[in-house]
């Protein structure tokens, strides 16, 4: 496996783990607090207040990029475990790659497990779940 990340990538999880951080929301808050307590220095004026409301703005924008992307990157990360743990067990190998069915096939699926959950007949499992992904998503094998 490469071990080769880019500059994004690590920029990307650094902010993703700090930003979750409570000393990084004690000092937005800080942030806030100083910034409200020099309202009266600054006459609350039309420019004190940009300078809080393009700030957020520009910081909201931006984490929306980083933060999904780090949000895209474990997900990916989970769903390739989650299809290893199915391929080294007894698990049905039909599960692997139905994160690209429709959400209704999703949903069906999940009732059928549920309903299988009291059920204790395999076969009719594997039946049920073969059934319910009778079409497969574009790209699938």
């Amino acid at each position: 496996m490469s071990k080769k990340i880019n500059a994004f990538t690590k920029f990307s999880s650094a902010v993703a783990e700090y930003s979750g951080r409570p000393v990084t929301f004690a000092l937005a808050v800080a942030a806030v607090v100083l910034w409200g307590a020099t309202g009266p220095l600054f006459g609350f004026s039309e420019t004190w207040q940009l300078v809080v409301n393009t700030g957020t703005t520009i910081i909201t924008f931006l984490m929306v990029f980083v933060l999904q992307n780090s949000q895209n990157r474990d997900a990916t990360a989970v769903q390739a475990k989650l299809d290893e743990l199915i391929l080294t067990s007894a698990a049905e190998n039909e599960y692997i790659g139905i994160e690209e069915l429709e959400d209704h096939e999703l949903k069906r699926i999940t009732e059928i497990l549920k309903e299988h959950a009291q059920d204790e007949d395999d076969r009719a499992l594997h039946e049920k779940i073969t059934r319910a992904v009778e079409r497969q998503p574009a790209g699938r094998a």
